[in-house]
């Protein structure tokens, strides 16, 4: 990956990084069709993630959603279509989807996939949108050390699928699970309610423009580090989170046909309209005071063009400006800072591997520098402390490790010039 692209894509995918949350975790309310009660709709539309912000959805973001819902709510639609993420986090958003006193359903948009699936089946009904798919599989995690740290965390990673199992079987009942996830079993929508994951597949209709979270931008530091990131387990495809929304007059209800209402403007709002406006009358009717804003909106759209710029220059806002110049500073630090990272990982690998010494630290940070891949490659044609050959019995060497032993072996006996 490049590092233009490293700048324009997330780590996961190709996908282009999202403006703000909204464009995929964002919630409205509505009024419950038969008049008692209101229903929110949970759009989440990405990763599960601790972290949060760009990177997904995470328990943060749930409970801030679920904690800004109106108390008149009874009925939560959380429609997902997301590749998984985290499992402990997982779990918590739908452990804290089930302690609100609504009732939720679990709606498929597309896929319930890895930590996904574990939220759509946990929840208190679940239903396939026509052409999707669950998945599940054994969860998994990138890990080092002894024998005895990979046992553990293999006994650990059993006792995660074995809470995995617990949420799919209240659901769906006694089945092979352990070869279900040990196989990674993609399900079509029919091959879930099959299974007893969901349990009907049907179309449950929108609620509409999204009005109530997700317009904060997302943090440009995120978007910077997210190439720098590898993913830590399966049941973590990393996803982040919102903050919760305001309720909006509806235009439309869910579930059932879309329920189209005529708004009538109070008069007090007619009124500061009519005045903003500059009309007059003070009888006029909605109409003709709409006809004066659609007037005044495509004045404004129409403005008149600048003339007399020397060719190639194009005129920008000032803070359009000031903020693209703060976003490509902070693109240069961030960059300085992999960079720093990067040869300072290279410098522990070597002095871990006992190819230089603490001393010599510096000497070849000033080699990295001024040529990192040739630097690189030096050390790692060092041998490593355990490699060095074994010297005669009773014969007491200088520094094993001295700098000047290290020149030699990197570049033969010379001794190198004093600067």
């Amino acid at each position: 990956m490049t590092e233009d692209n490293r700048r324009t894509t997330r780590y996961w995918g190709s996908v282009p990084p999202p403006a703000s949350k909204r464009e995929f975790f964002n919630a409205v309310t509505t009024p419950a069709p038969s008049g008692d009660g209101s229903i929110a709709t949970i759009r989440m539309y990405g990763p599960i993630d601790s972290w949060g912000g760009y990177w997904g959805i995470s328990t943060k973001d749930v409970s801030g959603v679920l904690d800004s819902l109106p108390d008149s709510v009874t009925q939560i639609n959380l429609r997902i279509n997301s590749p998984g993420g985290e499992v402990f986090e997982g779990i918590a958003i739908l452990n804290l989807l089930r302690a609100h006193k609504a009732k939720v359903t679990a709606v498929v948009d597309g896929l319930a996939a890895s930590a996904a699936s574990i939220i759509a089946a946990g929840c208190n009904e679940t239903v396939m949108s026509p052409g999707t798919q669950m998945m599940i599989h054994s969860p998994w995690m990138i890990t080092w050390g002894n024998a005895v740290d990979l046992r553990k965390n293999a006994d650990m990673l059993d006792g995660v699928e074995r809470s995995c199992v617990e949420i799919y079987q209240a659901k769906a009942g006694a089945k092979d699970w352990a070869a279900l996830l040990a196989a990674e079993t993609w399900l079509t929508a029919t091959e879930t309610v099959g299974l007893g994951l969901a349990d009907r597949v049907a179309t449950i209709p929108d609620a509409g423009e999204t009005a109530t979270v997700g317009d904060q931008p997302i943090d440009e530091d995120d978007v910077e580090d997210a190439a720098m990131v590898i993913p830590i387990s399966r049941f973590p495809d990393r996803v982040a989170a919102a903050v919760a929304p305001a309720p909006k007059t509806p235009s439309s209800s869910e579930p059932g046909n879309p329920n189209r209402k005529e708004l009538a403007m109070s008069d007090a709002f007619l009124a500061g309209v009519r005045d903003r406006l500059g009309v007059t009358d003070a009888e006029a009717s909605e109409e003709t005071v709409l006809t004066a804003l659609d007037q005044a909106l495509a004045e404004q759209a129409d403005p008149t063009p600048i003339t007399g710029l020397p060719e190639g220059v194009t005129v920008i806002d000032k803070t359009v400006l000031e903020t693209l110049q703060a976003q490509a500073a902070q693109g240069v630090t961030a960059l300085k800072k992999q960079t720093e990272d990067r040869r300072a990982g290279i410098l522990d690998a070597a002095e871990r591997d006992g190819r230089i010494t603490p001393n010599s630290r510096a000497h070849f940070a000033t080699l990295l520098e001024a040529n990192e891949e040739s630097t690189t490659a030096l050390l790692n044609s060092l041998p490593k402390s355990g490699a060095f050959p074994a010297d005669e019995l009773g014969y007491q060497p200088p520094e094993a490790s001295s700098d000047d032993q290290l020149y030699a072996m990197a570049w033969g006996d010379d001794t190198p010039e004093e600067a």
